[in-house]
């Protein structure tokens, strides 16, 4: 039997969308938009780095970084944003989301600060010095992924929460693009600036010394962004929902949401009182029956996100790659380093337009209208389709005839992951769980994803190597060829198709009606219906 819900909550539940909702969005979303320009942007300047800091004289090819190097530069903001997303998703249900917010938003801007003022002696200790402040830039995006979905989610109404958080993670698209385009701007700059000759011409004469700031540039600017909310951050009041049935302070929270909603709501102190000595709605994310009610909720979450990050990662770390073998980016003996880094930036800025971004807004557009599941599936259905697509007839897309084609397909995975499971596995943990532990919960799935990103950051690397040891990165040994590499994504993008339905669907429900919080005690029965496909 349903509780009868504080009414505060139902205030939210039943807002009209207002202005403070679009807020709300701009406010958590241009955090996301930091957190991808910071994540991403590294991978539109590990050629420079190589060509800069390990250039070798007599080197038929410019200088590369050594794969134990490339790893590390890769993949160590992924290890920070891993433990940044269980530390913080865990001290937002302890301390309030609002007071942690900040917290991660200063920590990436200084960390992007820092990024760019990484030095040393020698190369090593240069990349040793950012993998030390990326590694701190990550643990504070790790933040950001938690609080800032439970936070719209909070805030959202019944009717478009879905589109509300799939608004904020859509920030993300615009944080790739502005990425590179932010590294396009800046390399013309130098590049009009400094010329220099193709590394076939001149080696030590095609990267000029001003090259070094170039990198610098590009990794600081992610703090401009988060700089400039910092202040509106600070300015939102806490969640009703943390204030009310976790802080236990219905008058405060009945008091924030009258100012924001421009509504008198009562307090109903009794009633969170009543709620707070329900046993049923005090159990622990260790107690069986968080098992019983959540057991299988979290494990399609985190393990939908696990597999949804392998193959989007593994994707992004080499799609430069891709674009050199169907001749968007020519041989790197044929630029000089300022070049490599436009043509590098120009190829991720095109598919972010043409794909990355559309497939975010289509997804905010339509995810109230046929639900998360329907999206989710849909979405690694296609992926594995296109992925499968590009990779049995490798050959035939690599031919010069057919490199529009293959743009294409590699184009349409990318808009099917967006417009899919990449966006859905970020709304849906925000929805399922109890607010006590719904930042906590978000940040373990998250944190999931994020291991998914490693192992597709570090592991596709190497995998991706041809097995020709002639034509493998310097440094590298052969691996299995980008065919194959290609074909194990499909198959891990099957198995997130299967994974999607152990996830409940949330459309049209209130947060308390699917984590079972406005149950009475013994009422959240096993015959609750969390089925997943809405009948």
């Amino acid at each position: 039997m349903a509780k009868e819900q504080l009414e505060v909550l139902n205030a939210l539940d039943v807002a009209k969308t207002q202005w403070y909702h679009f807020t709300a969005i701009v406010i958590a979303g241009m955090g996301f938009f930091t957190d991808a320009y910071d994540l991403f942007c590294i991978s539109l300047v590990t050629k420079l780095l190589g060509r800069i800091y390990y250039h070798h004289d007599g080197d038929a090819k410019p200088g590369t970084l050594p794969p134990n190097i490339s790893a590390a530069v890769n993949g160590v903001a992924f290890c920070g944003t891993l433990a940044g997303q269980l530390f913080f998703g865990w001290l937002g249900d302890k301390m309030g989301r609002k007071r942690v917010y900040g917290m991660t938003l200063m920590l990436m801007v200084l960390a992007s600060v820092a990024s760019g003022l990484s030095f040393g002696k020698s190369p090593e200790s240069v990349m040793a010095t950012l993998c030390f402040f990326r590694f701190w830039l990550g643990f504070g995006i790790g933040g950001d992924y938690p609080l800032s979905a439970t936070i719209m989610s909070e805030y959202a109404n019944k009717k478009t929460r879905g589109a509300f958080i799939a608004a904020v993670f859509a920030m993300q698209g615009f944080g790739i693009l502005t990425g590179g385009v932010v590294a396009i701007i800046v390399s013309l700059a130098f590049k009009s600036k400094f010329p220099a000759p193709a590394y076939e011409v001149s080696p030590l004469g095609s990267t000029v010394p001003a090259a070094d700031y170039v990198w610098r540039i590009i990794l600081m600017f992610g703090a401009v962004p988060a700089a400039m909310t910092y202040y509106w951050r600070m300015k939102m009041p806490e969640t009703a929902r943390y204030t009310a049935l976790v802080a236990k302070n219905a008058k405060q929270a009945a008091a924030d949401m009258s100012k924001v909603l421009e509504v008198e709501i009562q307090a109903e102190q009794e009633k969170v009182e009543k709620y707070s000595q329900d046993q049923s709605n005090s159990f622990g994310l260790f107690s069986k029956e968080f098992l019983r009610r959540h057991g299988l909720h979290l494990l399609g979450t985190t393990s939908t996100w696990f597999l949804l990050d392998i193959a989007f990662y593994s994707q992004n770390l080499f799609q430069k790659d891709i674009f050199s073998a169907i001749g968007w980016i020519p041989s790197a003996t044929t630029m000089n380093a300022l070049e490599e880094v436009f043509r590098i930036a120009r190829a991720q800025t095109l598919i972010a337009l043409c794909s990355t971004v559309p497939g975010y807004w289509f997804t905010v557009a339509l995810i109230d209208k046929i639900g998360r599941f329907a999206i989710q599936l849909m979405g690694f259905f296609f992926m594995t389709v296109f992925m499968f697509a590009l990779a049995i007839p490798y050959k035939h897309w690599t031919h010069p005839d057919n490199r529009i084609g293959f743009v294409i397909m590699y184009s349409l995975t990318f808009f099917f992951a967006n417009f899919g499971p990449n966006a859905t596995t970020f709304v849906v943990p925000a929805e399922i769980f109890p607010a006590r532990l719904r930042s906590t919960c978000h940040g373990i799935s998250a944190a999931s994803g994020k291991a998914g990103a490693i192992i597709g950051a570090f592991g596709f690397l190497y995998l991706s190597q041809s097995r020709d040891p002639t034509k493998t990165d310097k440094g590298y040994p052969p691996g299995i060829g980008v065919r194959n590499a290609l074909i194990i994504l499909g198959g891990i993008c099957f198995l997130g198709m299967l994974c999607t339905f152990l996830v409940p669907e949330s459309n049209g429900k209130s947060l308390e009606e699917m984590s079972q919080e406005n149950e009475e005690e013994g009422g959240a029965a096993p015959g609750y219906d969390t089925r997943t496909v809405p009948v």
